[in-house]
Formats: structure tokens, sequence, C-alpha cells
């Protein structure tokens, strides 16, 4: 099977995207990680003003199959929520590189990003 990996972004070991645009950073999960999971139901995002930190969880996932923690790219404050997972888990599975983002970090220190794994090396992990 094959997964979208859009090569405009970069990606974590635990399958978090992030993509870049003038120090802020959005944040979602990868094509093979909402496979992965089955129907999204639930998900638990910190709020505007919080402070996340690289590689610390930010959040929860849940599916029909399981929960799984979310894991921050980049340390900062998260400065915008899609308040639509709320009441529309089920982006995460329709457009998880679209309507399915999660939040959006103005990064402390943008090249943290440089540390995450490109789309191609992505790509080889998750083969």
């Amino acid at each position: 099977m094959s997964f979208d990996i859009p090569d405009d972004r970069r990606y974590q070991e635990s399958h978090e995207w992030a993509l870049e645009n003038d120090g802020t950073v959005r944040v979602g999960i990868s094509d093979f990680a909402q496979d992965e999971l089955g129907d999204v139901v639930f998900v638990e995002l910190p709020g505007e003003g919080d402070a996340v930190t690289q590689s610390e969880e930010f959040g929860v996932i849940e599916s029909i199959k399981a929960v799984s923690d979310l894991y921050a790219p980049v340390s900062g404050e998260v400065t915008a929520v899609n308040e639509a997972l709320f009441d529309a888990p089920e982006l995460v599975n329709q457009e998880p590189f679209g309507e399915g983002w999660m939040l959006e970090i103005a990064a402390d220190d943008a090249s943290e990003l440089e540390a995450l794994l490109s789309a191609e090396e992505y790509e080889d992990q998750i083969a």
C-alpha cells in the first residue's frame, strides 16, 4: 500500500508532521498514522497559549482500535488549535495533511525542524 508523504514538511518517527510557515509550525499526523489507527473518534489537544516541548506529549488521539499519544515536533507556544476536530475527529482520517491538522506552534527555535525526518527518510522508516 502506498501512502501520501508530502515533501514540503518534516516528520517525526512517532508519525507527526510539521509544516513551517514564517516561524509558525502547523502539526498533524501522517497518512500512514491515520491508516494504522483506523477511524479516529476523539482528539485531545492543548489550548492556545500552552507551551509544548519538542518530543514531549502534547495530546492524545483515540480511534476505534487504539489510544495514542501525540508528540510535539518543535518547542514553543500553541497559537492555534483546530477546533473542528472536536466535533469532527474523522477529518484526521479524511484529510491528514489538510483540514485534519491539529495545532500551530510559534516555534522557539525553527532549527529544531532540521532534527526531524525528511519525506524520503520517513518513507524509508514506514516501508
